[in-house]
């Protein structure tokens, strides 16, 4: 019976999922910047739904970005504490790869280019194919990750739809895509259910990391991060 508890909260939506033998259990919430007030009785709640103690579970995931700087280092810092405390591993899960399973679920599309808005006329952007390896869901990648002013993609080849709040520029990622996409998701952000879904391939396979390593991706390289849990193993 693998338990993994996963979190997200890269965007102004929060969210806390945990999947057991392939049931998941999400509470999920629009809740702008209420993210640190919200995550850990949103994570108590789910244990408590599941009645599991944070010691029985086998590994905690979570949307490791990119994404909001200040909601990325909620949930880091709160993944370091928790798998800090009850030595489990993590597993970092990339946002825009949640996107693309979520999208998938919701329409059956299996390629998907996953953006987010990462403002002053930038995207965060990357290119998947969900796909099942091990009979588990993977999220093969086929664009990388970068963040990027929309204008300055190169050509992107193969048919993609499009997901996520960086599709504000529809008529520019659609200029650069070899066919246009017919399905746009805009409306659909990260979500712990997803994140959780996709760490179960990547824990089977042992990819996983310590509580120390487990940091969040911003993809603007100015941005810096002090790690946590030696201070939160310490209160």
């Amino acid at each position: 019976m693998t338990a993994i508890l996963a979190l997200d909260t890269s965007t102004p939506a929060c969210s806390v999922a945990l999947i057991q033998d392939g049931v998941v259990l999400e509470d999920f919430r629009l809740a702008p910047r209420q993210h640190n007030d919200l995550i850990l009785p949103m994570v108590e709640q789910i244990l408590a739904q599941a009645q599991l103690s944070l010691t029985q579970l086998d590994a905690i995931a979570f949307g490791r970005g990119p994404g909001s700087f200040t909601g990325l280092r909620i949930s880091a810092g709160v993944v370091q504490g928790l798998a800090y405390g009850a030595d489990l591993p993590v597993v970092p899960v990339s946002t825009l790869a949640a996107m693309a399973l979520e999208a998938q679920q919701k329409t059956y599309h299996d390629t998907w280019l996953s953006a987010l808005d990462a403002r002053m006329g930038e995207v965060y952007i990357g290119g998947y194919q969900i796909t099942e390896q091990d009979g588990f869901v993977v999220a093969n990648e086929l664009l990388s990750e970068r963040v990027i002013v929309p204008d300055n993609l190169d050509p992107i080849d193969g048919p993609y739809q499009g997901v996520g709040s960086g599709w504000l520029y529809q008529d520019t990622l659609n200029a650069k895509l070899e066919q246009p996409a017919t399905t746009i998701l805009e409306e659909i952000a990260p979500r712990a259910a997803c994140i959780a879904q996709l760490a179960q391939w990547p824990f089977s396979q042992a990819k996983v990391v310590t509580a120390e390593q487990a940091l969040p991706v911003y993809l603007r390289d100015e941005i810096t991060w002090e790690k946590q849990p030696a201070k939160i193993g310490k209160r």
